[in-house]
């Protein structure tokens, strides 16, 4: 028993003489500590919020960021918009256009910027003006193509047909964001 004790002890010194060697001391440089924590990546780097789509017809959403955590619900909808609020290494937090929020591997994302038309039926039209030609009205929950923003209009595409929309119409965008 005492030489398993003794054994044991020498193994924890001597892992933590290892430790405090390796550690940067008082004289280390800020630049060498900043080096090796930058290597360390988080997740993509870019800002947090930002928009993306759904890849895929059927994503499962977690309730953490990794296959162990359970899945909380599936969506069922490619192109769907969502809005990236964290990130942890290649999972990304989500939340979509009625608050439920899960993480989601970052293959599942896609870049392409997508809207969804919320509560009530939006106008599309013909030009970026009220007073513009109606091409169509978009039903609540239609999901389209964001192409281009100038404003408070952004011009879409739908299965149908594309055409001109008021960004407090939909979701997908922020207020004031140029999408080109």
């Amino acid at each position: 028993m005492g030489i398993r004790l003794c054994v044991s002890l020498c193994l924890a010194f001597a892992a933590f003489g290892a430790f405090l060697s390796a550690s940067p001391g008082p004289g280390a440089s800020a630049q060498a500590t900043a080096k090796s924590t930058s290597t360390q990546r988080m997740g993509s780097g870019l800002p947090i919020p930002r928009f993306a789509s759904l890849r895929s017809d059927e994503v499962n959403v977690r309730t953490g960021p990794n296959t162990r955590y359970p899945i909380d619900w599936v969506f069922k909808r490619k192109a769907m918009p969502v809005e990236i609020v964290a990130e942890y290494e290649n999972w990304r937090k989500i939340r979509d256009w009625q608050g439920a929020s899960g993480w989601v591997h970052q293959s599942l994302l896609s870049g392409k910027r997508s809207f969804i038309v919320p509560a009530k039926a939006a106008s599309l039209h013909k030009t970026p003006a009220a007073s513009a030609e109606v091409v169509a009205k978009l039903e609540p929950e239609v999901v389209g193509e964001i192409r281009s923003c100038v404003g408070d209009w952004c011009r879409v595409k739908v299965p149908t047909t594309s055409g001109w929309i008021e960004r407090t119409s939909m979701w997908g965008v922020y207020k004031s964001e140029p999408i080109n």
